[in-house]
C-alpha cells in the first residue's frame, strides 16, 4: 500500500486490481467518516480523491446515511415539501418523483450525481414521449430537491442547474367574445350551475375560487364576494385549501347581474334543501351537489361539457370564462393594474402576457385608427 502525506488520504491496490482511496472527512451530524473510492487505475482514484477533499475544504459534509438519489428525494418530500408547501404542491413532486425520477437515476448515489445523469434523464423522458411542459416540470422538482441537498451540505453544486432544457410552449386559450359569452350564459339558466358560470365569466374566478365559495364569503346587500378558500381533492378527499397565491385572496365587488344570479341561486338551493329533506348536508357552501355536500372539481366537467355545447368550434376549456374576463375587462379600457386586482393575478405581466386577448376585429379595428391618424 502507498500511503500519500498525513491528512491526504490513502491510495492502495486490492488483490482484485481495484484501486482505492480512503481519507477521513466531517460528516452531516458532526462527526468523522472514512470514505472510500474505487478506480481502474491509481491515477483515477487519485483524481477522484482530489476533487472530494477539494469539496471537502469547502464545507461540503459527508451524509452518515450515504444516500441515494431516489432515498434522499423521498427525505426532502417528507420533511421539506410536505411540512411547509400545499398539499396539492406535495402531491405533484411526490408523483414526479415516483414516476419520473427514481426509475432513472434513484439507485445512483447523490453525493456522485453527475450532470450527464440528469442530462442522460432529459433525454429519456423526451425519447418515452414525454411533453416539453412536463419534462421542465420534472427538471424543476429534481433541481430543487438538489438545490435542499446544497443546503444540508450534501452536495457542492446542483448539477441539474447545469443542464439547460427548452422552455415548455404553453398553450393560452382565448376568451370568449360578447356574442358567445352571451350566448352561454342565456343557455345555461337552465343548468343547476347557471350562478357558477355567471360567476365564472363576470369575475373571472378559478375552478377551484368556485368550488370553495362559501355563503359567509359573499355579502349580497354591499354586493362583495371575498376568495379566502380553494376547494381542491388531495390525498383522496376534499380540502378547503388558501388561495394559489398571496395575492389570489382578494374580495372583489359584484355587479348587479351576479348579484341576481346569486339570490335566484339561493332560492334554488332552498328548494333542493327541502326536497333532500334528512339527507341535506349543510356544508355551508355556495355550489354544492344535490344533497348540500361540497362539488368536486371533478365532477363540475359534467356540467360544463353540457352548457358549453350551444357553442361552435372551437370550444372553449373551463379554465377560457377566465380569460373572457380578463380579455372583456381590458377592451372596456379598463387599467391593467384593476384587471389584475380582480383576477388575483400574482403579477401584472400575467394579466398582460397570457389571459389578455385582442381579437380580429379589435386588430383590424386598431390598425384602421392608425392608417386613418397616418393617412
Amino acid at each position: 500500500m502507498s500511503r500519500r502525506s498525513n491528512g491526504e488520504g490513502s491510495i492502495w491496490r486490492r488483490k482484485d486490481g481495484r484501486w482505492v482511496g480512503a481519507t477521513y472527512a466531517l460528516t452531516n451530524t458532526g462527526g468523522r467518516k472514512r470514505v472510500h473510492l474505487y478506480g481502474r487505475t491509481r491515477a483515477e482514484v487519485r483524481e477522484k480523491l482530489a476533487q472530494l477533499e477539494h469539496e471537502l475544504g469547502r464545507g461540503v459534509r459527508i451524509p452518515v446515511e450515504n444516500w441515494t438519489v431516489g432515498e434522499y428525494l423521498n427525505h426532502w418530500l417528507a420533511t421539506v415539501v410536505k411540512p411547509n408547501l400545499a398539499p396539492k404542491t406535495h402531491q405533484g413532486y411526490e408523483l414526479i418523483v415516483r414516476r419520473h425520477i427514481i426509475p432513472a437515476i434513484g439507485s445512483k448515489k447523490l453525493r456522485t450525481l453527475a450532470v450527464i445523469d440528469v442530462r442522460n434523464l432529459v433525454q429519456l423522458l423526451q425519447q418515452q414521449g414525454l411533453g416539453r411542459r412536463s419534462v421542465q416540470y420534472t427538471h424543476a422538482v429534481l433541481r430543487a430537491g438538489l438545490q435542499n441537498a446544497m443546503r444540508d451540505e450534501l452536495v457542492m453544486r446542483n448539477v441539474a442547474k447545469l443542464v439547460r432544457i427548452p422552455a415548455p410552449q404553453y398553450e393560452v386559450g382565448l376568451g370568449l367574445s360578447v356574442d358567445r359569452a352571451r350566448l352561454l350564459l342565456t343557455s345555461s339558466k337552465s343548468d343547476r350551475l347557471h350562478a357558477l358560470y355567471v360567476v365564472a365569466v363576470y369575475l373571472g374566478l378559478r375552478r377551484a375560487e368556485l368550488v370553495g365559495l362559501r355563503w359567509e364569503d359573499i355579502d349580497l346587500s354591499l354586493g362583495v364576494l371575498s376568495v379566502n378558500h380553494t376547494l381542491q381533492r388531495v390525498d383522496g378527499e376534499l380540502r378547503l385549501l388558501p388561495p394559489k397565491t398571496r395575492t389570489s385572496k382578494r374580495s372583489v365587488p359584484l355587479p348587479a347581474p351576479v348579484v341576481d344570479a346569486l339570490r335566484q341561486h339561493q332560492v334554488r338551493q332552498a328548494k333542493e334543501r327541502l326536497r333532500a329533506g334528512p339527507n341535506w348536508v349543510d356544508s355551508g357552501m355556495v355550489f354544492t351537489s344535490g344533497i348540500g355536500t361540497p362539488l368536486d372539481p371533478d365532477n363540475l366537467s359534467r356540467s360544463w361539457y353540457a352548457v358549453r355545447s350551444v357553442l361552435d368550434e372551437p370550444l372553449p376549456r373551463f379554465h377560457d370564462l377566465r380569460h373572457t374576463c380578463v380579455s372583456l375587462l381590458l377592451a372596456e379600457g379598463v387599467p391593467p393594474h384593476i384587471v389584475q386586482q380582480i383576477a388575483g393575478h400574482s403579477t401584472i405581466g400575467v394579466t398582460m402576457t397570457i389571459y389578455a386577448h385582442a381579437s380580429l376585429d379589435e386588430k383590424r379595428a386598431a390598425m384602421q385608427r392608425l392608417g386613418e391618424r397616418l393617412g
